[in-house]
C-alpha cells in the first residue's frame, strides 16, 4: 500500500523512474535549461535540489553521494566545479518551471526547468527592479525635504511681504511733504490771480 507516498509514480516502475530522473538531472546540469512535461519537471526539482545542496560541500563524500544518484562523471564534474559557485549563497530553491502551453498531440502541459542563477536575462531583469526600488526611496526622502523646502518658501514669503510694508511706509510718510509744497503754490497762485483783477480794475475805471 502506498499510505502518505506522495510524490508522482509517472506511470513507470521504480527502476525506470529513477533512471529517467537520473537522466534528466544529468542534461540539466550540462545544458542548464531543458524542455519537459509539468509532471516530469515536478519530480525532477524534487530529485536534483537535493543534490545541488550536497554540492555547496565539495569533499569526496559528498562527490561519490552525487555520482550514485547521476552516474555521469562529467555532470559530477560540472556540478560541483560550476553550479556550486553559483549557488554557494542561495538557500535553496535552484530551479525554476516556465509553463510554456499544452502539447498538441496528447494536450499534455509542458514547460522549461531551469537553473535559476545560469539565466541572465532573469538575472538583468530582477536587478533592473532593484534600481526602481532605490528610485523609490529617493522619492520618499524628497517628499520628506519637501516640508522643509515649503518652511523655507513660506518664510521666503513672509520676509517679502516685510519689506513691501516698509516700502509703503516710507511711501506714505513721503507723500505729505509733496502734498504741502503743492498747497504752498495754490495759495501762491491765488495770490497771483487777484492782483491781476485789482489792476484790471483799476484801468476800467481810469477809462470811465
Amino acid at each position: 500500500m502506498r499510505h502518505r507516498k506522495k510524490f508522482n509514480h509517472l506511470g513507470r516502475t521504480t527502476s525506470h523512474r529513477k533512471a529517467m530522473l537520473s537522466n534528466m538531472a544529468v542534461s540539466l546540469i550540462k545544458h542548464k535549461r531543458i524542455h519537459t512535461t509539468l509532471a516530469k519537471a515536478k519530480a525532477l526539482k524534487v530529485f536534483i535540489e537535493p543534490i545541488i545542496t550536497k554540492s555547496k560541500n565539495d569533499t569526496t563524500h559528498s562527490r561519490r553521494t552525487a555520482f550514485s544518484y547521476l552516474k555521469d562523471k562529467e555532470a559530477v564534474a560540472i556540478l560541483f566545479r560550476e553550479v556550486s559557485e553559483k549557488v554557494a549563497q542561495r538557500p535553496g530553491g535552484y530551479t525554476r518551471i516556465l509553463k510554456t502551453g499544452n502539447r498538441i498531440g496528447d494536450n499534455a502541459e509542458m514547460c522549461f526547468i531551469e537553473l535559476v542563477d545560469f539565466n541572465e536575462n532573469m538575472l538583468e531583469s530582477t536587478s533592473t527592479k532593484k534600481s526602481s526600488r532605490r528610485r523609490r526611496s529617493s522619492s520618499k526622502k524628497k517628499a520628506e525635504a519637501a516640508p522643509a523646502a515649503d518652511v523655507k518658501a513660506k518664510a521666503e514669503v513672509k520676509e517679502e511681504v516685510k519689506e513691501d510694508v516698509v516700502e509703503e511706509k516710507e511711501v506714505a510718510a513721503a507723500e505729505p511733504e509733496v502734498k504741502s509744497k503743492e498747497e504752498v503754490k495754490e495759495p501762491e497762485a491765488q495770490a497771483d490771480g487777484t492782483s491781476e483783477d485789482a489792476s484790471e480794475n483799476e484801468e476800467e475805471k481810469k477809462e470811465e
